[in-house]
């Protein structure tokens, strides 16, 4: 049997050229969901946000039948759609993300704006889907497969290479440019930073540290200390070009 599928918007990112913006044949045998379908053709399931057969709102569990004409969406900024054919609306609103061992760069500035983010060297595909479904975060990746495990609910494919393009992809996808709240997350193990009196970290400053600054900051997980030193100001206007809202 034959059913014929139409990928609209972003997700043709993940077809060949000769693929996109056309229909796409798809042949199977016995019983095929549409998830099952749709992931055959190249598109994990947490990219997809809407699935119409012949203009009929559907979920990931629908039975293809002979000669379905299918159209798959993304999430989309103008929501042409009823809200109600939503796959992705449960899940919107999620601030917190786990990233894979490739997104470093990434991780690391998004914990600079405060926003809560895992990741580890060691983590491996399991470990992130496991994360993911147990903590209700959402995948960061550049690895189409893992988004592919099926307990992963939420997650985003990252387009770019380099890591500024990645962030200004994350912060407009998920909406976080109002929930940055900036230097209150570790950039070595994602806790949280809170005022620490001098006396108390003493002896984990360096001399210099020590004689100029009397204002410090600790990481309630791993102890790290930090300081205002001379490339805080740097930082701080980094900051201000992500927490300022560019349609202002």
């Amino acid at each position: 049997m034959t059913t014929f599928f139409y990928f609209h918007k972003s997700l043709n990112d993940f077809l060949s050229v000769s693929k996109r913006n056309s229909w796409i044949s798809y042949t199977f045998h016995g019983i095929s969901s549409v998830k099952d379908a749709i992931e055959a053709l190249g598109i994990p399931h947490p990219e997809v946000d809407i699935i119409l057969v012949h203009n009929l709102s559907v979920d990931f569990t629908y039975r293809l039948k002979e000669n379905d004409h299918i159209d798959v969406y993304p999430i989309l900024p103008d929501h042409v759609f009823p809200e109600n054919y939503s796959l992705s609306k449960k899940y919107i609103g999620l601030d917190q993300f786990v990233l894979d061992v490739h997104l470093g760069k990434l991780g690391k500035a998004m914990r600079v704006l405060g926003i809560d983010s895992l990741m580890e060297n060691n983590f491996s595909d399991q470990k992130i889907a496991q994360i993911a479904a147990s903590e209700n975060r959402i995948v960061l990746t550049r690895d189409v497969g893992l988004l592919k495990h099926k307990v992963i609910k939420c997650g985003y494919w990252i387009r770019s290479q380099y890591w500024e393009e990645q962030l200004s992809e994350v912060v407009e996808r998920f909406n976080l440019r109002n929930k940055m709240k900036p230097f209150t997350r570790c950039t070595v193990c994602n806790g949280i930073i809170e005022p620490v009196s001098k006396d108390v970290v003493i002896d984990q400053l360096p001399l210099v540290s020590k004689q100029l600054f009397t204002e410090f900051f600790q990481c309630t997980n791993c102890k790290r200390v930090y300081w205002k030193g001379s490339h805080y100001e740097h930082m701080e206007e980094w900051v201000k070009r992500w927490t300022t809202n560019r349609n202002e």
